[in-house]
C-alpha cells in the first residue's frame, strides 16, 4: 500500500476531473475570492473559513457560484442542527476508539480510472449496536471534513463499498431511521459529494429491508446507482482489484493499514475539529425566518431549501 493516505490525481485523468468539475485554473482563484466575498456578508454564517475547504465545495458544485452557496450555507447550518454529528469529535474519547476497534470506514488512497473515490466500510463484531450510529456517521464526517482539507486536486466523485456480512435481524429493531435520514440529509445536501456508485457486498435477505428504510430519504438519482454484489467479481467490474485490499481481493495492500492510518490522521486533527465546533450557523441572525428543524428533518423526507441572498 503506498503510504499516501490519498493519491492526488495526475496527468491525463486530472486534466479529465477538471473537465468534469467545469474548473477553470485560470478563474478559479477569482471564484474563490467571490464565496469568501459572500461569506462575509452573511451574517448568520462564520465571517472567514478554509481556503482549501472553500475551494472543495467549489468543485463540488461544478464551480456553479449559487450551488455552492446553498451547499455551504446548508453545511454550516447542519453544523447547528446536529451536535451529535459535529461535537466531541476526539478520537481518543472512550466512545469512538471502542467505534473504531469494531468496524473499519476507511477511504482508500488510490482512484478508479474514471477518477473516483473509494470509501469501503465494514463492521468487525457482531455485536455492534447499531444504537451507536450517530457515532458511526460522526466518524465518516470526521472522514469527510479531512478530506475537505486534503483532496487538493478534487476527484470526480465518490464511490461506497459497504459489507454486509455480520448484518443480523436483531440489528433492524436498533436502526434509527431519524439518524440515518439527518445523516443522509448530510451527505446528500451539505458536503461537496458527487455520489456516483454504492455498491452492497455480502450481501443477505436483510439487505433488502435494511434499503427499505434508507431508500426514502435517498435522492431519485443516488436509488439508482446502488448495486446488490453476490459475488466479488462483480464488483471488480466497478472498482478495479489494484484499488481495493487485500480483504477484498485486491492488491493494494490490507484494509488494518489503511484504516490505522486514518486513524491516525483522525488525532492529528483534534485541535482543527475542537475549533470547528465554534464555527456554525447561528439562527438568530439570518436574515428572514429561522431555520425550522422539524420542518428540516421532517418524516415526509422533504427539507426546507434555504434562502440564499
Amino acid at each position: 500500500m503506498s503510504t499516501a493516505l490519498l493519491i492526488q490525481p495526475s496527468g491525463e485523468l486530472w486534466k479529465k476531473i477538471r473537465e468534469e468539475l467545469n474548473e477553470n485554473v485560470n478563474t478559479r482563484d477569482q471564484d474563490l475570492a467571490t464565496i469568501k466575498e459572500w461569506l462575509r456578508k452573511q451574517p448568520h454564517l462564520p465571517d472567514e473559513w478554509h481556503d482549501q475547504c472553500l475551494m472543495s465545495f467549489l468543485r463540488g458544485s461544478n464551480f456553479s457560484l449559487e450551488k455552492c452557496k446553498k451547499k455551504l450555507d446548508m453545511y454550516f447550518t447542519m453544523r447547528t442542527a446536529c451536535p451529535e454529528f459535529f461535537t466531541q469529535r476526539d478520537v481518543t474519547r472512550p466512545d469512538l476508539k471502542d467505534l473504531l476497534s469494531r468496524g473499519q470506514g476507511p477511504t482508500l488512497p488510490g482512484l478508479t480510472p474514471k477518477g473516483y473515490r473509494v470509501i469501503l466500510a465494514r463492521a468487525l463484531d457482531k455485536t455492534l449496536d447499531p444504537s451507536h450510529l450517530n457515532n458511526v456517521f460522526k466518524l465518516a464526517m470526521m472522514m469527510g471534513d479531512i478530506r475537505l482539507n486534503e483532496e487538493l486536486e478534487g476527484v470526480a466523485g465518490d464511490v461506497y463499498v459497504l459489507d454486509a456480512s455480520i448484518l443480523a435481524p436483531s440489528h433492524l429493531g436498533k436502526i434509527s431511521p431519524g439518524a440515518i435520514k439527518r445523516f443522509l440529509i448530510c451527505i446528500q445536501e451539505a458536503y461537496p459529494v458527487k455520489l456516483k456508485e454504492v455498491h452492497v457486498v455480502n450481501v443477505s435477505p436483510l439487505v433488502d429491508a435494511v434499503l427499505s428504510m434508507v431508500k426514502p430519504f435517498l435522492k431519485e438519482k443516488i436509488k439508482k446507482r446502488i448495486f446488490i454484489h453476490h459475488d466479488l467479481e462483480t464488483l471488480y467490474e466497478y472498482v478495479p482489484k489494484d484499488i481495493l485490499p487485500v480483504e477484498f481481493g485486491g492488491t493494494s495492500g490490507h484494509i488494518d493499514e489503511i484504516q490505522k492510518a486514518w486513524e491516525k490522521k483522525l488525532g492529528e486533527y483534534k485541535d482543527w475539529f475542537l475549533a470547528e465546533e465554534s464555527v456554525i450557523a447561528n439562527e438568530a441572525l439570518r436574515p428572514g425566518t429561522p431555520t425550522n428543524y422539524d420542518e428540516l428533518f421532517g418524516i415526509d423526507g422533504s427539507f426546507r431549501q434555504l434562502s440564499i441572498d
